[in-house]
């Protein structure tokens, strides 16, 4: 995944976060990971793989495609 989406993807899980008023310690107890490993992702410093962010997702109760860029459009 390039820097630029998995900057996008963060974001978005971020943001979802935030529409829930789930903290970083809230979505680790629920993944059953630690804060830390939630916090490098969510900042964008680890990449997200696809098996985890269809965990964050079920954690969330949203679907995946939530957290997925739009695709470009050529020109």
């Amino acid at each position: 995944m390039s820097k630029r989406a998995t900057e996008a993807v963060a974001a978005e899980v971020r943001a979802e976060m935030g529409r829930q008023d789930v903290n970083g310690a809230q979505l680790a107890q629920r993944l059953g990971v630690s804060e830390m490993w939630v916090s490098r992702r969510i900042r964008g410093i680890t990449p997200l793989t696809v098996s985890e962010l269809a965990d964050v997702a079920k954690a969330l109760a949203v679907p995946i495609a939530k957290f997925l860029p739009e695709p470009e459009r050529a020109a």
